[in-house]
């Protein structure tokens, strides 16, 4: 059977053993007679299975006490309302622009209050993260909002300024878990499931429980972070299939040495493919190199004229998903955690083949 590999910006590849084990427990959960698709969300069985879930995540990312970890229905985007339902509280909220997916959060949150730009780089379309001492920030602003990697733009912070006291929220959908994050730095953070976590329909909140209790009196329940935080993210049925795969996921990562082990084939990986383009007058990536994103990496063809072929070319090698979003154009690829340093050397591989027969 050829070797597939799935460069899928998200939903995206999972682990092979995570898929096994899940095949394996399917019909039968631990003795239990249930698959966990059919299990109560108040019984022992899913119960163990959230707790030991939340426990993981809190090893992996080093998550302090007083941190409460969530886990939420409609993705990331979901939260660009619960974000200023539950924080804006009257005041205004700064944002910080790098990309499609920070631009759609001032979209979203402007229904609810007053949000400022404080940086952007949409001038340079968006192929880098503004020098933090031209952020222009409001001290008493509810929040600063931040997108720490732009999936579809290719863009990753590399560290965070000072705000001097307002909290961070910070959207990490595309780069949680796949490096070393110090918590304590923010007041928010939150991701969408279906890049590094698990499959789609599951959102994990993790927020400082000193901010659980600003929230906008309109605020449904269902969309309360303390109300979810007092009921063990249960006020309503949560993605429960979703969470027993995020909970094999972290076992894997657990297993595999953790979020500074990952990282360090995270970097192997990332440096393998930028040195590749650089290298290359037939390809190329226009990110700024303190800015170029370890998980997903868009480029393009010189000739664009060609796009069609080399997709097609990769499809029939087994490398899926090389598309680049509709909004940009182009390729990317995208090498999550669970991508193996096998699929980028295939990658390339196919991409040196395809240059030389088409130069």
């Amino acid at each position: 059977m050829k070797q597939i590999y799935n460069f899928s910006a998200g939903p995206a590849v999972l682990p092979k053993e995570v898929l096994q084990r899940a095949q394996a427990e399917m019909l039968d959960w631990h003795g239990s007679g249930m698959s966990v698709m059919e299990m109560s969300h108040r019984g022992k069985e899913f119960t163990s299975i959230l707790e030991k879930t939340e426990a993981d995540f809190r090893t992996l990312l080093n998550v302090p006490s007083q941190y409460k970890v969530l886990f939420l229905q409609g993705g990331a985007i979901a939260e660009n309302a619960m974000i200023p339902l539950n924080l804006l509280n009257g005041k205004s909220a700064d944002y910080v622009v790098t990309g499609a997916w920070s631009k759609r959060s001032v979209e979203d949150a402007r229904a609810y209050g007053e949000i400022r730009i404080a940086a952007t780089s949409e001038a340079s379309s968006f192929t880098e993260v503004p020098s933090f001492d031209t952020w222009q920030l409001n001290q008493d602003a509810a929040y600063v909002h931040i997108c720490t990697n732009e999936t579809i733009n290719g863009v990753e912070f590399d560290g965070i300024p000072n705000t001097h006291g307002v909290p961070i929220v910070a959207d990490m959908s595309s780069h949680i878990l796949s490096r070393p994050v110090d918590v304590s730095r923010y007041g928010v953070i939150y991701g969408g499931a279906q890049k590094n976590i698990g499959p789609a329909g599951l959102c994990i909140v993790v927020v400082h429980e000193g901010l659980l209790n600003q929230a906008s009196p309109l605020t449904p329940a269902v969309f309360s972070w303390k109300t979810q935080a007092d009921n063990q993210s249960m006020i309503n049925t949560p993605p429960t299939y979703s969470i027993y795969i995020a909970g094999l996921v972290f076992e894997w990562l657990l297993a595999q040495g953790g979020v500074a082990a990952i990282e360090q084939k995270n970097i192997a990986k990332a440096n393998l493919l930028y040195n590749y383009l650089d290298g290359s007058d037939f390809y190329y990536n226009n990110i700024q190199v303190a800015n170029r994103s370890r998980m997903n990496i868009p480029f393009r063809l010189r000739n664009e004229q060609l796009n069609d072929a080399f997709l097609k070319g990769a499809e029939a090698q087994g490398l899926l998903q090389l598309k680049g979003h509709r909004m940009v154009g182009g390729m990317r690829a995208s090498i999550y955690n669970a991508m193996p340093i096998e699929g980028v050397q295939a990658l390339i591989a196919y991409m040196t083949e395809f240059a030389k027969h088409n130069a």
